[in-house]
């Protein structure tokens, strides 16, 4: 039996394509860190995985008896629950680790470098488009005979009992002992002056660990996992949002309706996620078809409401949020990280748009705002990938214009306000459906760029045990979009003497606020699910440092 990973492949990739060059260095530097720690625990595992493989059978056998057409993410977080096991007392540590043992960031580095050899991890496809319909749902399968990654070389596996005895299973670290190397990192000034923390076993459900966990601080970025859950919840990890060209029939009025895709791309290659050069190109076929070679253009932006400022002003890590826009509204190259904005990404977007209608012999207006009617005719629509991606890549890059879109989306879809307040309490309302802890929690956005949020170590935590909960698979992109120590995402220079390849956290940072929470694979192999707050910091490196310290801390705890 092969377990698959916890991470899927496709979401990755195309970051992992950009960044290739970047890492050589730091996967040589890795390597000889984790190196050791592997090759001690390669003889030790064997009887844990032959129990592991008996444990999950069953639960295997009943999501492969879907067949080649059951829908991907099913699939993999079904085959993901399986592979986390929390069956009869045996702890996997899935974590960053797939069936193999090997680190999947390490993994996906290598399958980037055209590695060959060791595992084929497989991999997912991307956006759907269409011309004539208004549909957005469909597979994200693979498609039959698609080429596949080069295979990745794999590591020693790694499933349970790191570093403990061949036919021992551990019982989860002692609270005590979790305090007793807890408590004095946690006292360190550089966290500031209110500080919380939270320690969870991820297979149980129990609180090892607490430090002011009830205590609401701002949580500044970590707030993107609370999203991440709502509109799962509210959407399902299937959704996909679509962004169409609409037809007035009676006026020739060519309308751009956004759909709240904040990951609609103009750029030539689009690497998997929903083409404007696609829909135009879509668009310009359908009207020459009803010979129409010259139309009014417009764009209608109409599906989210309110102010399109954030509170914080403009600002480099977002741009103004609007359903309708292109690349994030960057005026540079970039994917990821602040960057500078256009004023209007709704313009902007139809700008670019018309200027691929042109390209196609399609001649337009200067574009306008606009509402499409009812009676208006859908020409072409492109569609995100699945919304397990969107939060994958959210939580990976702690992209603050994916947030804003994904609350804004959970508020339309349970029937509120597509705002920030509307969004705020949509995500509230889903976690609290949940039955999570929420009280004192307070969402004022979906990014965590408000001062004005409030969350506890306690909710960070039940957040991601939910995620690992194997009756809630479709939660699971909260855990698999986390940024992997040393390797990924905001995490990506972080950890590079540390617990690199073992941690997984969103990172959280603010003018005083600093913050992680994620989960780490302890020295005995057991999943924890932590949560660190602070507040009143002065000095933000040195804040940082004390937070990653806490978290190789946990990672290199037997804590008995």
């Amino acid at each position: 039996m092969v377990v698959p990973e916890l991470r899927p492949w496709r979401a990755a990739r195309p970051h992992v394509v950009r960044v290739a060059d970047a890492v050589r260095p730091r996967l040589a530097r890795v390597a000889g860190i984790v190196g050791p720690r592997l090759a001690r625990v390669t003889a030790a595992v064997k009887p844990q995985v032959a129990r592991l493989t008996q444990a999950a059978k069953p639960q295997l056998a009943r999501i492969t008896k879907a067949g080649p057409n059951a829908r991907s993410w099913q699939y993999t977080a079904g085959a993901a629950t399986a592979g986390l096991a929390l069956a009869a007392g045996l702890v996997t540590a899935a974590g960053p680790w797939d069936s193999t043992g090997q680190r999947t960031a390490e993994r996906d580095r290598a399958a980037a470098l055209e590695g060959a050899g060791g595992t084929d991890h497989g991999r997912r496809t991307g956006s759907s488009a269409s011309s004539g319909s208004s549909g957005s749902s469909g597979s994200s399968d693979t498609a039959a005979g698609a080429p596949r990654p080069a295979p990745a070389p794999s590591a020693a596996s790694v499933l349970s009992g790191l570093g403990g005895p061949a036919d021992t299973v551990k019982s989860a670290p002692a609270a005590t002992g979790l305090a007793a190397v807890l408590d004095p990192l946690l006292r360190d000034p550089a966290l500031g002056t209110r500080h919380a923390a939270a320690v969870v076993d991820v297979t149980t459900g129990e609180r090892l660990y607490g430090a002011g966990a009830d205590q609401a601080l701002t949580p500044a970025s970590t707030t993107k996992i609370a999203t991440a859950v709502a509109a799962l919840t509210a959407m399902g990890p299937d959704h996909r949002l679509t962004t169409r060209a609409a037809l007035e029939a009676d006026t020739k009025e060519l309308v751009l309706v956004g759909g709240g895709d904040p990951t609609l791309t103009a750029r030539k290659d689009a690497q998997g996620w929903a083409s404007l050069r696609t829909l135009a190109t879509a668009t310009a076929k359908a009207l020459k078809q009803r010979g129409l070679t010259e139309v009014t253009l417009s764009y209608d932006t109409t599906l989210f409401t309110g102010s399109e400022i954030h509170p914080i002003g403009v600002n480099p890590n977002l741009a103004a949020v609007t359903s309708l826009s292109a690349d994030e509204g960057r005026t540079d190259d970039s994917t990821s990280g602040p960057a500078a904005r256009v004023s209007d990404p709704a313009a902007d977007a139809t700008r670019r748009f018309a200027g691929f209608l042109k390209a196609e012999g399609i001649s337009t207006t200067s574009p306008g705002p606009s509402k499409a009617t009812t009676r208006a005719e859908t020409l072409a629509t492109v569609s995100s990938p699945p919304l397990s991606d969107l939060v994958e890549r959210m939580l990976t890059n702690s992209d603050n214009d994916i947030a804003e879109a994904l609350a804004r989306q959970t508020a339309l879809a349970t029937g509120g306000h597509a705002d920030f307040a509307g969004g705020g309490r949509a995500v509230h309302a889903q976690l609290k459906k949940l039955g999570l802890p929420v009280a004192g929690a307070a969402f004022k956005d979906g990014s965590g760029l408000d001062r004005g949020d409030r969350l506890t170590a306690n909710l960070l935590t039940a957040l991601l045990v939910k995620a690992g909960d194997p009756d809630r698979p479709d939660l699971r992109p909260a855990l698999t979009g986390l940024p992997v120590a040393g390797f990924t995402g905001t995490l990506s220079t972080r950890y590079a003497d540390g617990a690199a390849g073992v941690v997984r956290a969103k990172t959280g940072t603010l003018s005083g606020v600093n913050a992680l929470a994620g989960t780490v694979v302890d020295h005995d192999g057991h999943l924890l699910a932590f949560a660190l707050l602070a507040s009143g910091t002065t000095d933000p490196t040195a804040a940082q440092t004390a937070l990653d310290r806490t978290a190789t801390a946990l990672a290199g705890c037997g804590c008995r």
